[in-house]
């Protein structure tokens, strides 16, 4: 007797997804920002100097691990960058983590996308890099230094 498989009984074979991590957002005055979304939503934020681009981390978790990062799952934090002239489609958009930053680079090319420049080490963070994707959003990618 012959046995027949529907596709349906298959299992799927699980693909490696990457998942957003951070969210990043522009801001002409950093301090007004900062008051803004602690009073209206309770966020942290925490200023970070010269050496960062005076960059804003903001903590949007109630618990958070040694790290920083968010204990519950789904829950992401971000930052702010100081908004420039000198700086192409400064809106809000994602950070999307991936293993191999030069290899993601590739498939954004691949699939449509145009990668912005080269990847930048953010000390203790990663590699990051921005791109437009098919649909002229900006998205960066991160490779997370590794612990």
């Amino acid at each position: 007797m012959k046995s027949s498989t529907k596709a349906s009984d298959k299992k799927p074979v699980a693909k490696k997804i990457d998942p957003v991590v951070h969210f990043e957002m522009p801001a002409e005055d950093r301090k007004r920002m900062a008051k803004f979304y602690t009073s209206a939503f309770g966020w942290q934020t925490q200023m970070m100097g010269e050496d960062m681009g005076n960059y804003v981390l903001a903590t949007t978790a109630a618990e958070v691990d040694k790290s920083g990062r968010p204990k519950k799952r789904g829950i992401i934090n971000g930052g702010f960058y100081t908004k420039t002239d000198d700086m192409p489609a400064q809106y809000p958009s994602v950070v999307i983590a991936v293993d191999d930053i030069k290899k993601s680079m590739n498939k954004v090319a691949k699939a449509g996308g145009k990668v912005i420049g080269e990847p930048m080490e953010i000390p203790g963070v990663g590699m990051y890099v921005s791109f437009f994707d098919t649909e002229g959003n900006r998205v960066s990618i991160m490779q997370p230094a590794m612990k």
